[in-house]
């Protein structure tokens, strides 16, 4: 997500990064550019208009007159103003209420609602420990209830029954009763959708929301239609009391200017990012890191927070054991830290997140896939144990044989065991006094000025 626009404005902004005076005259084309990439990211023109006119205003003012370094509080500016714009910081969904809290999620057909019904549940039960009860109230596409059926199942979370012949109310209070007698923390109810807005539809959910009085009414939305995506969440916002938004497929979108428009145009935060189709796929929006992506600044603080949440506690114990002992790090050590990898959005995802990473060429964005790391799994999948273990005994004609095994050409098996070697050196530093700790500290040290610290 963002990629054109973190493109565009970090050659933008370095024109003017060293600047030692900023004039109405010298930031007029830096000015410009911000506004075109803005618009080239489906940003709602109200919106670019309005973020291009408060960076003005500021660049000029005794904030940036008074610097000693004028361009690079530009920068900040721009980056606190999209920041401003998204809605500045995390707002978490409110589950303060008699149990169960019953949120309610709407939006158009094809928008990933019921997929993020099931994301949701997962977030919920997961990070926040709520015993958590899932409802389909979509009764004109019986295929809704059945998909979320197996989704809840994947999730591990309670499926309250309903039939297409019911009322979507009735089915409702039928789950709320039942989640009240089954002592359950969250209700999260999945409402019809409609390919547009329609005043069937409103009346409907309106009915519902009447019905039910959920603590949170969430707006679930397609990222890639971009403006569109701002002025339908608007209607929505006119006939419902919304507290929130999703923002969904926002891997597929490389513009960003949904994220860019809704809160201003709804005055409704958006709450989370749907990143994939994967269960796992959600994430609270923090609009303070995303505005430091766009600006190619990285977001260190969620790659440490997923390291935290996604690293196997017992097997990175059992790994800082084996090498207590003395024993090094083998090549099936390695291939867990592929698959941990893997679990983490594989190679890319953990690069993006770092400062300055965004801007690496498509070539090495190539390289560093999700079929990069399977291949490599691959490879150590057709390896003897004792070639896992002694990867020093792999010579020519086992390298050969390696190869044929896991379809690969001989020089990818080469290039592993480089990797390997390279892997193994610096978790032989990690193992010394304070490895880790250095490490993290030194992540840490990679955020931009005027990230909040941890």
């Amino acid at each position: 997500m963002f990629e054109n626009l973190s493109d565009r404005l970090t050659r933008t902004l370095k024109t003017i990064s060293g600047r030692g005076r900023l004039t109405e005259d010298n930031i007029k084309d830096t000015l410009r550019e911000v506004r075109m990439a803005l618009l080239e990211a489906d940003v709602a023109l109200p919106v670019v208009r309005d973020f291009v006119a408060k960076v003005k205003e500021r660049a000029l003012g005794v904030e940036v007159s008074k610097s000693l370094t004028p361009g690079q509080v530009f920068i900040k500016i721009v980056r606190d103003e999209l920041e401003a714009a998204m809605g500045e910081a995390n707002e978490a969904l409110n589950l303060a209420a008699q149990p169960p809290a019953v949120v309610l999620m709407a939006g158009l057909q094809g928008a990933g609602k019921t997929t993020s019904v099931a994301k949701l549940a997962r977030f919920l039960k997961e990070r926040h420990k709520k015993k958590v009860l899932v409802v389909s109230a979509d009764v004109y596409r019986p295929a809704a209830i059945k998909q979320l059926e197996t989704l809840a199942g994947e999730v591990g979370v309670s499926f309250h029954p309903s039939d297409a012949s019911q009322d979507p109310v009735s089915i409702a209070k039928g789950a709320i009763e039942a989640a009240k007698k089954g002592f359950y923390d969250v209700l999260l109810l999945d409402t019809a959708g409609r390919l547009h807005v329609d005043s069937d539809m409103m009346g409907e959910i309106q009915r519902l929301h009447s019905a039910v009085n959920p603590v949170e009414t969430l707006f679930v939305v397609d990222a890639m239609t971009g403006q569109d995506a701002a002025n339908t969440a608007k209607a929505f916002h006119e006939a419902l009391p919304l507290t929130g938004v999703i923002l969904t497929k926002v891997d597929g979108d490389a513009r960003g200017g949904a994220a860019l428009s809704i809160r201003a145009i709804t005055g409704k935060p958006i709450k989370f990012l749907g990143m994939g189709e994967k269960t796992d796929a959600l994430e609270p929006f923090h609009p303070d890191r995303v505005a430091s992506r766009i600006l190619g600044m990285g977001d260190v603080l969620s790659l440490i927070e997923e390291v935290e949440r996604t690293v196997d506690k017992e097997k990175a114990t059992k790994l800082a054991e084996k090498f207590k002992k003395g024993k090094g790090f083998d090549l099936e050590d390695f291939r867990e830290q592929l698959e941990q990898m893997n679990n983490m959005g594989g190679m890319m995802g953990m690069l993006t997140k770092l400062p300055g990473m965004g801007q690496i060429s498509e070539q090495i964005k190539g390289q560093m896939d999700g079929k990069m790391t399977k291949r490599l799994g691959a490879i150590i999948s057709s390896m003897t144990p004792q070639e896992r273990r002694q990867p020093n005994v792999i010579k020519g004609s086992r390298k050969r044989r390696i190869a044929a095994g896991a379809g690969v050409e001989v020089h990818e098996v080469n290039k592993l065991l480089k990797q390997f070697d390279q892997m193994q050196k610096m978790m032989k530093k990690m193992s010394g006094k304070g490895g880790m700790a250095k490490m993290m500290r030194s992540m840490k040290g990679m955020m931009p000025p005027g990230m909040p610290k941890f």
